[in-house]
Parts: C-alpha cells; structure tokens; sequence
C-alpha cells in the first residue's frame, strides 16, 4: 500500500506542470492516473485476477508474478498490459507452460473498457515502482 500511495504522489506530481527539462519523461503512462490506479487495484485484488496472480500480483501456481521486469506475453509497457487483458489467450497461444491456465479475454469476467484500462494502470504500477 505504501508503494502505490508513493506511486499516487508521482502521478500527482507528473499531472501539474513541470520545469521543461522534467517534462521530458512523464513518470506514468499518458492517460494514467492515480485514481485509476487505485480502482484497478480493487479490482485485480477483488476479483478473478488475484485467483491466478495472487494478492498484489506476486503470483502463484496458475499465474506468473506481476512485480518483477519478467514478462511473458507482454511487454511490459501499459499499453501490452491493457491489450493483453482485453484479448487474453488460449491455450496455443501459451509461451510458458509452467503455468497451465490460460487467460480469457476481458479478464473472463466481462471487464468494460474502464475496467480493462484501471487493471491495465495498476499492473503496470506493480512493476515501475516510483
């Protein structure tokens, strides 16, 4: 919790104007901000992601740890993780057969848009910490 209100502050901080020579990297994707963070956050901690990811994403059996630099069927970037989530994959599509589950689309619970985006902030949050 400490390290998502730290990562709330620098998205606090990027959204007000800065000097020019700061403006040039923005601590969090464009579009991202600390409250969707925060509901993506409810809702991969409330709903079916933590089944596969475990609490904050540390992983598990059926799904690999969202905290680290290692990515398996994205790149890392904000815009893989939302596109990820909203298509999910089969089981053709597995590039890690550690983990035996595959991912249905819009999260296999019907996520909206919203949603997909607020999930997508907060994993990405998990693994650029501020």
């Amino acid at each position: 919790m400490k390290r998502l209100a730290l990562l709330a502050l620098s998205v606090t901080a990027a959204c007000h104007h800065a000097p020019h020579s700061m403006a040039a990297t923005p601590a969090v994707p464009a579009g991202v901000t600390a409250a969707m963070i925060t509901r993506g956050d409810s809702i991969f901690n409330n709903m079916s992601c933590v089944r596969c990811h475990g609490p904050k994403g540390v992983g598990g059996v059926r799904g690999p740890n969202l905290t680290d630099q290692t990515w398996i069927h994205a790149d890392g970037s904000y815009d893989s993780i939302v596109q990820l989530v909203t298509t999910g994959f089969t089981k053709a599509q597995q590039k890690d057969p550690q983990y035996q589950f595959t991912m249905n689309p819009r999260g296999g619970m019907n996520l909206t848009d919203d949603q997909i985006h607020a999930v997508g902030a907060y994993v990405w949050s998990l693994s650029h910490p501020h």
